[in-house]
């Protein structure tokens, strides 16, 4: 089903894209379009997810192109669903930018799809394991978005402190998730290979952008008022993350690590 990618993603495109013009309006009447658009475009995305799954004949969560599709999903579900609490516009068309972005991604590099699973996938952990990685990875965009927003309303005068709320907010649950990720890729390594950890690259940095996280929170806990640190930290520790999800194919040990599966 995969060749009927281009038809779902340009659909959710587009309304992705009335998101970001509805919300940056400055409108209350206009801005209610904004919500109705994105969850237009995400249920487009989310059809397709199906659609491959049932497809494919097992979860679309084994190569980088399906991490993406699920990251787009997870980004424009988190981006609407705490718009729907703080109603902040400039949120959720960040959100929808990169749900955009990571659809062209997908278009622009399209991959070949198999429905053979490696043995090493073939466990109970595969499916909680990506997906909880996925949800804390969009949590966590959304807490750097924010640090930049911070940055910003801090070089204009203004105040930035309901933004550093939000990031907290979002920090701490992104936080939990990331948490549980690395616990049930422990489980799986276990199972798999007979290790809870072997420093693989990808467990080096997944922990990595794991203690960032957590000295973020103590930081914030010990200096409340060190703004401009406090966002810095948000913007280092999504660059972390996305060196442990995208860079590590690069680097030159990754020959040795069991999670380039493709």
């Amino acid at each position: 089903m995969w060749q009927y990618y281009e038809l779902f993603a340009f659909l959710g495109i587009f309304f992705f894209l009335l998101t970001i013009v509805f919300a940056l309006l400055k409108n209350t009447k206009v801005n209610k379009f904004a919500r109705i658009s994105a969850w237009t475009g995400l249920l487009f995305v989310s059809a397709f997810i199906v659609i491959l799954w049932v497809s494919l004949e097992r979860p679309p969560l084994r190569t980088l192109g399906e991490t993406r599709l699920w990251y787009s999903f997870f980004i424009m579900l988190m981006g609407c669903l705490i718009h729907a609490r703080f109603r902040y516009d400039w949120l959720l068309a960040y959100c929808a930018f990169l749900a955009s972005l990571f659809l062209l991604l997908n278009y622009i590099h399209p991959e070949v799809q198999s429905k053979a699973l490696m043995p090493a996938l073939q466990s109970i952990w595969f499916i909680p394991h990506v997906i909880v990685y996925m949800i804390s990875y969009a949590l966590l965009a959304q807490s750097a978005l924010s640090g930049v927003r911070g940055m910003y309303q801090m070089q204009k005068g203004n105040s930035s402190e309901d933004i550093i709320q939000i990031a907290d907010r979002v920090v701490a649950i992104g936080f939990g998730f990331l948490t549980m990720g690395l616990i049930f890729g422990a489980l799986w390594a276990k199972e798999a290979w007979g290790h809870y950890w072997t420093w693989d690259p990808k467990e080096t940095w997944a922990l990595m952008t794991w203690l960032v996280y957590l000295i973020y929170i103590h930081i914030r806990k010990r200096n409340p008022d060190k703004l401009n640190l406090h966002y810095a930290l948000l913007f280092f520790g999504f660059l972390i993350l996305i060196i442990c999800w995208f860079g590590i194919k690069y680097l030159p040990n990754a020959a040795t690590s069991v999670h380039i599966y493709s």
